[in-house]
């Protein structure tokens, strides 16, 4: 049985291991998405991370994950079961993107549609927006608790000092604050999410449930040098990581694989689990066979010097 963890200050609890949903609709069709959902919940981990905008990004209306995340609980009669995490932002809503207060409203209830439920579990601002006052942005999610549509708020991609100034507007409006975030952190991304503002985040009492752990797929160590990307649809993904930080990270990687008889993939994604402050990172996989080798990350115990090592390694500089 998998031990779940607080996620921060907003009564809900999380495997330590959270679904992308990124890839439903998309990659996945409905009858794979569905089988890896079925996968996924059957281990246990039954909170799902998606978007509205997933996935105009890929030249599609967007809203294809929320609409097969909730055909699929529909069809398995779990919604009480299951937490559903979504954002708003990034979607153009009547023509508009952001977090204006309209703009918020709007997105939830076409979420809450397309999900097939009345209430979801946390709302997430896909992106900081610095045009609309954050006590706007703060009353317009409030609303939308107190109306019983959201159960938490959090926010997605934000610097720390606007998270911080946005906690304070809640504070002062008594409104409901953000008490999630969601920040890109894996081994080649820990200055993206440093040890200072995961301490904030500890200290404040936000629950983290982090991204792109795997780095886009560099982190599974099938692309060793820039010659296994040129010409490839990953080439501007992964690009940047053939540099000193990415040779210290593949190192460190398959020192503690073969230390461990772990995959190098299983390492990195047990790293994040173990970093203090992380409550759970988001993976992703696009077939059931990638979830079954994601799930043993879940009992993999990193030792303090195998630990160190990838610490070291992480803070490489590029």
């Amino acid at each position: 049985m998998i031990e779940k963890r607080p996620l921060g200050t907003t009564g809900l609890s999380v495997a330590p291991l959270v679904v992308g949903g990124n890839v439903f609709g998309w990659t996945a069709d409905e009858p794979t998405s569905f089988a890896i959902l079925d996968a996924f919940a059957a281990a246990g981990i039954t909170t799902i991370d998606t978007a509205d905008v997933y996935s105009a990004f890929a030249g599609l209306a967007g809203g294809e994950s929320e609409t097969v995340i909730g055909k699929w609980m529909q069809a398995r009669g779990n919604r009480d079961r299951i937490q559903v995490a979504t954002k708003v932002g990034l979607l153009p809503i009547d023509g508009a993107k952001g977090l204006a207060p309209k703009t918020i409203a709007a997105g939830v209830e076409a979420s809450l549609r397309r999900l097939r439920t009345d209430y979801i579990d946390i709302q997430f601002a896909h992106v900081d927006d610095e045009t609309v006052p954050q006590e706007a942005v703060a009353e317009a999610f409030d609303r939308l608790v107190r109306a019983g549509k959201v159960r938490a708020i959090g926010a997605s991609n934000f610097p720390q000092a606007r998270l911080a100034s946005a906690l304070d507007a809640a504070e002062r409006g008594g409104f409901v604050g953000y008490g999630v975030i969601e920040p890109n952190f894996s081994l080649m991304a820990e200055d993206k999410f440093p040890a200072g503002y995961r301490q904030f985040c500890i200290d404040r009492q936000i629950g983290v449930m982090s991204y792109y752990g795997l780095a886009g797929g560099f982190l599974t160590g099938k692309y060793r040098k820039v010659e296994d990307i040129v010409g490839s649809t990953r080439e501007p993904w992964l690009g940047g990581y053939f540099n000193p930080r990415g040779e210290a990270v593949l190192a460190a990687l398959d020192q503690v694989a073969a230390e461990t008889g772990a995959t190098v993939a299983q390492v990195a994604i047990a790293w994040i689990i173990a970093t203090p402050g992380i409550a759970a990172p988001i993976a992703s996989a696009t077939s059931v066979a990638q979830v079954e080798s994601l799930l043993p990350a879940l009992t993999l115990t990193l030792g303090p010097a195998q630990k160190a090592a990838l610490d070291a390694a992480a803070a490489t500089p590029a």
